[in-house]
């Protein structure tokens, strides 16, 4: 398949799938005779498993990371683990500090009088002291 049939199969953008290549978690392609790039079903395979991974927030490096351990079938998963572990941990952290945002958002919110803009508690807090 062409590399726009491979961005349509995958909800991929064409540039993103250039730039797998380009950092190498996607092989380059075989060319056709027209130097068109000429996916198989392997390369799809490869970029669905890169975009599930993305959609599940894992970093290109970590991808990287299980993609070798996806490339090495008779290890032990536990490697596969300790990166979802560590994954798990950062969407945790990141969890936290986005309550502590929210709590500290409604606390101006809370605060607010809704006069005027000079009045504006919002402001105030982000304008530099």
């Amino acid at each position: 398949m062409k590399i726009g049939e491979l961005a349509r199969a995958t909800s991929t953008k064409i540039e993103t799938i250039r730039f797998y290549e380009k950092i190498g978690l996607l092989p380059a392609p075989a060319r056709t005779a027209t130097n068109y790039r000429a996916y198989n079903q392997t390369q799809l395979a490869r970029l669905s498993f890169v975009r599930r991974a993305r959609d599940l927030g894992f970093t290109l490096d970590q991808i990287r990371g299980l993609l070798a351990l996806s490339d090495d079938r008779d290890q032990s998963c536990s490697a596969v683990d300790t990166v979802a572990r560590q994954h798990v941990s950062e969407i945790d952290r990141k969890i936290t500090d986005l309550r502590a945002l929210r709590r500290e958002l409604q606390e101006m919110l809370d605060q607010c009088s809704q006069e005027t803009v000079s009045t504006c508690r919002i402001i105030e807090s982000l304008a530099p002291r």
